[in-house]
């Protein structure tokens, strides 16, 4: 789970939950049979929320979340956490929590994530049936809170909106010393930057697990029940291992494998990417009027290559005045590939961009980045996810090793290859460094935690799931062939009759379970 291009560019483990919903949207709730009736999800009677014995962390454990109206129907809080856990006596930060209360007979809390690192919680939990199925919205409340360093959670900063714009349309593949020489400038700038920044240190994946930890007992639960989404399964596998006693009903949905090293999960997930590409060129040369783009799927391929080397030497106009830069052309290229039903809207953007208009792949580019079309940011989502990235793992290739990936990158895409090459540079500069590491994984006495992949998933692909789900003592997996990032509201009603069974009604799924 790398970066795609240096410094944030990668487009792993990201949701689209603010970024292009204006594409597509999903379908409402489910179809899955709960007419045997929920289960509760905690023993009436049962003891208190559970607290660490340490009297330092009483304040935090033992706050209570003051609940106000938020609109649309939306109650919003603020949860109280240390910043560094190390020193609890410390600094403080506040959390922002939206909760959506349950529609009908509820059975308790259920917190989602909806990956990134660096997406808010808040705007998923208010996404509503665009990402959860009437059975969970019927018997939850969901809770979504924007972790630590993201959203309005104390946000971490690293650039001004016009560098970080600029940042992000730079050349993502550097092809002489001059282009190399600016790459590596850019990214020491956003490197530097974030350093500056308070909360830097402090708002790694173990450190938002322990929030979750305090955010259960605010929220008067003995178990936490947790939707985790893309990097959300990182995040949600990290709180069961640091907190296995206190795993409820998980599900974590389009797994990351948190054991993979960085240049081999550079490696999937560049394969990924191709393969999701492939498969939408697959659709194109099927269609009963042709594909525009060639006869063959490498013809498809190959013209897509070729109108990004076309980019990079010479951007597009835009109807908005802006440069399309090669940068920018490959987010928007990427950001359909997140899901199938944006495939059209690629085939609209990649037409355009044939015909010399870059307006529609900027527009892909900006909704990927949260991005205004003056170059303002509507949230520090893409720079938490850097600083959260190097957090975790804080490793960096030398520039001039950088040619020697690229045979073996070309072979796993020969269309992003060198992106993901050049990204493994991302973390170069970043000084920062976390309180703790983040564990290996095993969870060892916790309940039943299902993982679900999905066999093309292009930013976290299939077999992370398989690993995960054999990492986790209690791992349950769940396939399902299709397309796109994630398994659950994807209109997959096999999948959607496990996840919500599962945490409805506390019905296992069959391991290895193929929908």
């Amino acid at each position: 789970m790398r970066r795609l291009v240096a410094g944030v560019a990668l487009v792993v483990v990201v949701v689209m939950v603010a970024g292009i919903a204006f594409v597509a949207t999903r379908g409402g709730g489910s179809s899955v049979d709960t007419s045997a009736g929920p289960t509760p999800v905690v023993p009436s009677g049962g003891p208190p929320a559970a607290r660490p014995a340490s009297a330092a962390f009483a304040r935090f454990y033992d706050q209570r979340l003051d609940w106000s109206d938020c609109g649309s129907g939306n109650q919003c809080a603020s949860l109280t956490v240390p910043l560094d856990y190390r020193h609890p006596g410390g600094t403080t930060i506040r959390l922002h929590l939206l909760k959506v209360p349950a529609a009908g007979s509820r059975l308790g809390s259920l917190v989602v994530n909806p990956g990134g690192p660096g997406a808010a919680g808040s705007t998923y939990a208010a996404g509503r049936g665009t990402y959860f199925g009437d059975p969970l919205l019927a018997h939850f409340d969901i809770v979504g809170f924007d972790p630590r360093g993201t959203g309005d959670s104390a946000p971490v900063e690293c650039l001004g909106d016009r560098a970080f714009d600029a940042y992000l349309s730079a050349d993502p593949d550097p092809r002489t010393p001059a282009e190399v020489a600016a790459f590596r400038s850019g990214q020491l700038a956003l490197a530097r930057g974030c350093a500056r920044s308070p909360v830097a240190a402090h708002i790694s994946t173990v450190d938002a697990a322990r929030d979750m930890d305090v955010l259960r007992a605010a929220l008067g639960e003995r178990r936490m029940n947790y939707l985790g989404a893309s990097y959300g399964t990182k995040l949600g596998a990290t709180y069961a291992q640091l907190f296995p006693q206190r795993v409820g009903r998980f599900v974590l949905d389009g797994a990351v494998d948190p054991a993979l090293g960085t240049r081999a999960s550079a490696l999937q997930q560049a394969a990924g990417f191709q393969r999701a590409l492939g498969a939408y060129a697959a659709n194109c040369v099927q269609s009963d009027v042709g594909c525009f783009l060639g006869a063959s799927v490498a013809d498809v391929q190959q013209s897509i290559t070729a109108l990004l080397d076309q980019i990079s030497a010479t951007p597009l106009k835009t109807d908005d005045g802006r440069e399309l830069t090669a940068g920018n052309a490959f987010y928007g290229i990427a950001a359909t590939l997140y899901n199938r039903g944006y495939w059209i809207i690629l085939s609209q953007a990649l037409r355009s961009a044939l015909n010399g208009d870059g307006s529609l792949l900027m527009k892909l580019a900006d909704a990927y980045a949260s991005r205004n079309a003056d170059g303002t940011f509507q949230s520090n989502f893409l720079e938490a996810f850097y600083d959260i990235s190097c957090l975790d793992d804080p490793y960096s290739l030398p520039y001039r090793k950088v040619p020697s990936q690229f045979a073996a990158f070309e072979k796993a895409s020969p269309v992003f290859g060198r992106i993901y090459a050049w990204g493994l540079t991302s973390c170069d500069g970043f000084t920062p460094r976390s309180d703790e590491p983040v564990p290996a994984i095993h969870a060892q006495g916790a309940q039943p935690i299902v993982v679900v992949g999905t066999t093309r998933d292009p930013a976290t692909p299939y077999r992370w799931a398989v690993a995960l789900s054999r990492q986790l003592d209690s791992g349950v997996l769940v396939r399902r062939d299709g397309d796109g990032h994630t398994g659950y509201h994807q209109g997959n009603a096999c999948v959607d009759g496990a996840v919500e069974g599962y945490l409805v009604s506390g019905k296992v799924p069959r391991n290895g379970l193929s929908c």
